[in-house]
């Protein structure tokens, strides 16, 4: 589990979104939502990164 990537989401939601998946869909959607609301930026966030965190050891 990546800490730093957590603590990312929660601080800066697009820079956690971009350390978990790359620029690409995810980190637009994440920085739409931060622009809208903070809070909902950090949800997504949050969840995009733990989503990635729960596939690395099935890719592995």
């Amino acid at each position: 589990m990546h800490v730093g990537r957590i603590v990312a989401a929660v601080l800066l939601p697009p820079l956690g979104t971009y350390l978990a998946r790359g620029p690409g869909r995810d980190f637009l959607i994440t920085c739409g939502l931060t622009v809208l609301g903070f809070l909902p930026g950090v949800a997504f966030a949050l969840w995009t990164v733990l989503r990635d965190e729960q596939r690395e050891p099935a890719a592995a």
